[in-house]
């Protein structure tokens, strides 16, 4: 909006040329939404607290100290990182760009079905939402629906292709199947976030960290001269997602500030599958699919352990990891859970550095 505004007044006042800028308006979409979360945060949790009481039910079959430790903690946290990102995004973003409204919608999109989920927790005081089935359904639909357009956003057969890291030039084209592709990317990505968030900072690190990369993934392959010299696929627009991914990083730092164990507030529902969305839409929007699995590999091995805890124990009656998520698991085992959440980070770090050099090696 800002830009919208401001550029055509850099004729006659030359400051606000920098508005031209991607990397200015990255950076101001970052402050933005990090000072509208500092500001508007404490508010938002007090008003939480008072609303939800008893706060966020814990599970009673997950580990016995959460039942203690976070009794009491109100939830819906996803609400203040969803305002300012929508806030940062709208003023510094290129309205004029489809990609933009893609990603937000499907952000806002995945975020109201999370907080009508935490709504029913709340009010029914029982950690089970609405049905799994129906969640799963809706967001297929609004997945599907994102694919299709951004499908049509590109030109065939590079939109409706996979393109593979570490080749420069292999494309996999699925042709109509590309919507299907991209809905299970998108949905699950949002999901396997949402089964992360089960610690005190556990989800929002690897969260910032994947949108950081991200939002260096959109510059580069929305810029012809660097998707060039990087000889990766060139999608025109794409850039403008960087701003989107800053908005995303500047809310998840002031989060952080208030989700620091002992956590003041949980996302919930409400900001894990809001955040796993857009990421799973930004990696469809730059083509860089695979790479989300790579960079977002923290999310994929908590989504696997889930998976595999269940498939064993319905075939075989036995469980492989003590409790699952894998976070769960080491919380059995006795690790604290600074310990845990710090090494996931440290994990977390190492993943997005590995995806990012597949933008070099090919």
């Amino acid at each position: 909006m800002l830009q919208y505004f401001l550029v055509d007044l850099s004729d006659h006042i030359s400051v606000f040329n920098v508005f031209r800028y991607l990397t200015f308006r990255t950076g101001g979409a970052i402050m933005t939404a990090l000072i509208f979360v500092f500001l508007f945060g404490p508010a938002l949790i007090n008003m939480l607290r008072v609303r939800q009481g008893r706060g966020q039910p814990i599970r009673d079959d997950g580990p016995q100290r959460h039942i203690i430790e976070k009794q009491g903690t109100p939830t819906m946290g996803g609400l203040m990182m969803l305002s300012g990102i929508m806030v940062a995004t709208l003023l510094w973003g290129n309205l004029s760009n489809p990609y933009v409204w893609v990603v937000l919608l499907v952000t806002l999109g995945f975020g109201m079905v999370g907080l009508y989920d935490d709504y029913l927790k709340v009010t029914r005081s029982s950690s089970k939402g609405f049905s799994g089935k129906v969640k799963f359904i809706i967001e297929c639909v609004m997945a599907g629906v994102a694919c299709y357009v951004l499908m049509r956003l590109g030109k065939a057969p590079f939109s409706t292709s996979v393109a593979l890291p570490f080749f420069k030039d292999l494309l996999i084209d699925l042709g109509w199947f590309f919507i299907a592709f991209g809905t299970v990317v998108i949905v699950g990505a949002g999901n396997s976030v949402n089964l992360t968030d089960g610690l005190d900072g556990l989800a929002i690190v690897p969260v910032m960290i994947a949108a950081a990369s991200f939002g260096l993934i959109a510059y580069l392959a929305g810029n012809a001269v660097f998707s060039d010299y990087l000889q990766i696929h060139f999608v025109k627009g794409a850039g403008e997602l960087a701003v989107f991914c800053g908005a995303i990083l500047g809310a998840g730092l002031g989060f952080l500030w208030f989700n620091a164990p002992p956590a003041m507030i949980f996302m919930g529902d409400t900001g894990s599958l809001s955040l796993g969305g857009a990421l799973g839409a930004i990696a469809v929007a730059t083509k860089h699919e695979i790479v989300l699995a790579i960079v977002g590999g923290l999310f994929v091995l908590e989504a696997v352990s889930v998976i595999v805890q269940v498939a064993s124990f319905k075939m075989t009656g036995k469980r492989i990891f003590r409790m699952a998520p894998l976070h769960h698991h080491f919380e059995q085992k006795g690790w604290a859970e600074a310990t845990i959440v710090v090494r996931f980070w440290i994990i977390a770090v190492v993943l997005a550095l590995v995806g990012l050099a597949t933008l070099k090696l090919r």
